[in-house]
């Protein structure tokens, strides 16, 4: 009889966690001998945290906060994609014992965007400047997402601007041209775009709503919100009121859960309906 194959997310907290529910059905659908568990993990546990999934038969685990930093100085290696974005977000445990880390942010963002306006993806938003909201670990990942799928024009729009404008050094090396934006001047930064991404919480249960006038987006820009409770958030409402193309946030965590899932368990899975109407079941309204 084959060995249940083990993995889990850690976070503090971590109750809050959709990833259990998301990963147990791709283990039931499938048919794995396998488990998923939430692991609430405080910050100086950490480091023996991670130690114990070698003694303990994990295949790896996903990270969210506060850990997605931490955890780059505690592992034997961190892809180029993780180093880029300054995160980890899931782990994996090789035959040979070594632990390996990446970040699935980027892929799952753009894997989102292209299940649900595939053909501004493919045309790159019509070679039109894409306007992310925020400079936190979110923005980095989509900055990074987006620069490597051939956008060649990227404004950020933040509070603070030299944190936006440190943002650009991620893909100094690359063909594009990023541009830091004040949180003041965000409706001039909608003029012309392709494509709108909000990476802040703004509009988020329980957060400040998020203060925009979309008059100057173009009626055919798509619009992201990262943030997927609610899943109609006030600013996809609103573009959903202008006849914008939108793209909700849940598909975001569901994507980037693929990588993980197929490293741990051998399957790579798919992500339909059945799998957002299962996460939908117990994600807050």
């Amino acid at each position: 009889m084959s060995a249940l194959l083990r993995a889990g997310v850690m976070g503090w907290p971590v109750t809050h966690s959709l990833s259990p529910v998301l990963h147990g059905h791709w283990l039931k659908r499938y048919e794995i001998a396998g488990t998923y568990e939430a692991f609430p993990v405080q910050p100086d546990e950490l480091s023996d945290a991670i130690d114990r999934l070698r003694n303990e038969g994990f295949r790896g685990v996903n990270l969210t906060v506060p850990h997605k930093e931490a955890a780059m100085d505690l592992v034997d290696s961190v892809d180029d994609n993780a180093r880029r974005i300054g995160a980890v977000n899931t782990l994996i445990l090789s035959d040979d014992g070594t632990l390996a880390a990446t970040n699935t942010d980027a892929y799952g963002l753009i894997e989102n965007i292209r299940a649900h306006a595939p053909e501004q993806l493919a045309e790159k938003f019509r070679g039109r400047p894409v306007v992310i909201l925020g400079a936190g670990g979110a923005a980095r990942a989509a900055l990074v997402g987006l620069a490597d799928i051939g956008v060649r024009e990227i404004r950020i729009v933040n509070r603070t601007v030299a944190r936006a404008e440190a943002l650009a050094e991620i893909v100094s090396d690359q063909n594009v041209t990023v541009e830091a934006i004040s949180w003041r001047a965000r409706t001039e930064a909608f003029v012309d775009a392709g494509l709108l991404v909000n990476t802040t919480t703004l509009g988020m249960q329980g957060q400040a709503a998020l203060d925009l006038d979309l008059t100057t987006l173009p009626k055919d820009a798509v619009v992201n919100d990262i943030v997927y409770a609610p899943l109609e958030t006030g600013l996809l409402a609103a573009a959903r009121l202008r006849k914008n193309p939108v793209v909700d946030g849940l598909g975001m965590l569901l994507y980037q859960a693929r990588a993980g899932f197929r490293a741990w368990f051998g399957v790579d899975p798919e992500v339909d309906d059945d799998l957002r109407s299962a996460v939908l079941a117990v994600s807050p309204k």
